[in-house]
């Protein structure tokens, strides 16, 4: 039966899924159209939302596209790929290897989101490199299903924004701690289950799939290059190239930017949000590569892969735009309200998020957009707000299986499309709503 699933749904995801640049076009098209529709926005309302909107995830796209930069720098120092290339001799089999890559992704990936796409996508290349056997699509699906954990984890934007004091909604439902949210019974049980599920599902997609794909050989030879190069005679530099070649510079930048992140941590605990990792993964870039020069050759390099972020994050803004200004995501939202009792809100609440999610793909503003609605209608109906909250963090981090807006970083590290891994990725949507849907229902 997965065998037949499998095939099918990957047959489907080729045949019929677009470009991921293609698909925020469709995307754009079919919510203005929808506006138009159900909220009697007329077109050139929709086009003053779209456009008003459009510039709105500046600040988030330059940081996913730090991660990927800085991600594939500090990947490409001799020290992280020795460290990989260990880590990624534990798998002796193919089957090994699609465990160890979910594991570590998902483990990554409660950790800080960002992080785990990074890690995920560099550990499946070393894997790929050591077992060729091993289906590379299946392998890179399989570190991207450890994304499915990230809302659950310590860099989950839904439970940390209403555990700070002064959050949006903090007058209606006060300061809400992670023992009621991130800790609570549900959302262990939740992690828990996934954590020993995806590996086995995974193992099982490999062991299902008919055919197997092999890693491009010219995404190996990418990845070997250390951006070693001859140092040249002291005497034939110019006083700048000497600057260039100066181990002392990276030095002296890099400790300083090592005691700004000790400060921060000293000063915000385990504050591990996208900022400081980006920080972490960039000033320890400098370090490793010991030299300027040998880290700007490598930033050279790293910038080829953030185009399709820098490209498409603007036009989910606008999708964004025009679906929040629209009253179109409110619309969404209430329709599952209105169907919903105290027993059943909050699934209702995890499938309205996991459908608004197709459309704002952003965990923060996704609660931003749902939260006046559905913690209202929550202390209305009688449900515990902070189990709201979670089932509303789930269903964000639910669809992301098969919306291709998070998979861009690692799909870019990995050298792949979005339609080489969203077949498998189907799979792995209908398995986790089992979890999830218990949790909600029961705890």
């Amino acid at each position: 039966m997965l065998k037949g699933l499998t095939s099918a749904c990957d047959r489907f995801v080729q045949r019929f899924l677009p470009d991921a640049f293609l698909f925020a076009i469709l995307l754009t098209i079919i919510v203005f159209l929808f506006g138009m529709i159900f909220t009697g926005s007329s077109p050139v309302q929709m086009v003053e939302y779209w456009g008003q909107g459009f510039w709105d995830l500046l600040e988030f796209a330059m940081q996913m596209s730090l991660i990927v930069i800085t991600g594939y720098i500090l990947a490409n120092t001799p020290l992280v790929k020795g460290f990989l290339s260990n880590l990624s001799n534990i798998a002796k089999t193919p089957g090994q290897a699609i465990v160890l890559v979910t594991v570590v992704a998902s483990i990554a990936c409660l950790i800080n989101y960002g992080f785990g796409l990074v890690v995920g996508a560099l550990l499946a290349i070393h894997v790929a490199k050591r077992i060729p056997s091993v289906d590379y699509r299946i392998l890179i699906a399989a570190a991207y299903s450890g994304f499915l954990l990230w809302h659950g984890g310590l860099s989950g934007s839904v439970p940390l924004t209403i555990a700070t004091d002064d959050h949006f909604l903090a007058d209606l439902i006060g300061q809400v701690p992670i023992t009621e949210t991130l800790l609570s019974e549900l959302n262990l049980f939740i992690v828990f289950i996934l954590l020993i599920t995806l590996p086995i599902l995974n193992w099982m997609l490999f062991r299902s799939k008919e055919t197997t794909s092999s890693i491009d050989p010219e995404l190996l030879q990418i990845h070997a290059e250390t951006n070693e190069e001859k140092q040249p005679k002291k005497e034939d530099l110019t006083p700048a190239e000497r600057l260039e070649h100066s181990s002392l510079i990276s030095l002296l930048i890099g400790i300083l930017g090592l005691i700004f992140i000790l400060y921060h941590f000293i000063q915000n605990g385990l504050d591990l949000n996208i900022n400081i990792v980006n920080f972490i993964f960039l000033f320890l870039g400098i370090l490793f590569h010991k030299t300027p020069r040998k880290f700007l050759n490598s930033v050279s390099d790293a910038v080829k892969n953030a185009g399709g972020i820098i490209i498409q994050f603007p036009f989910y803004a606008g999708i964004m735009g025009m679906m929040v200004a629209s009253g179109l995501s409110e619309q969404m939202s209430n329709m599952f309200v209105n169907i919903s009792n105290e027993v059943t809100f909050p699934l209702f609440a995890f499938l309205s998020a996991g459908i608004v999610n197709f459309f704002v793909p952003s965990g923060g503003g996704q609660w931003a957009v749902q939260a006046p609605i559905m913690i209202p209608a929550a202390m209305e109906i009688g449900v515990d707000t902070a189990k709201t909250a979670m089932a509303v963090a789930w269903g964000d981090a639910w669809t992301n299986m098969i919306q291709p807006f998070w998979a861009l970083p690692l799909l870019a590290i990995a050298g792949l499309k979005v339609k080489d891994i969203m077949g498998f990725c189907m799979i792995i949507l209908i398995w986790s709503f089992i979890p999830i849907a218990i949790g909600l229902l029961l705890f």
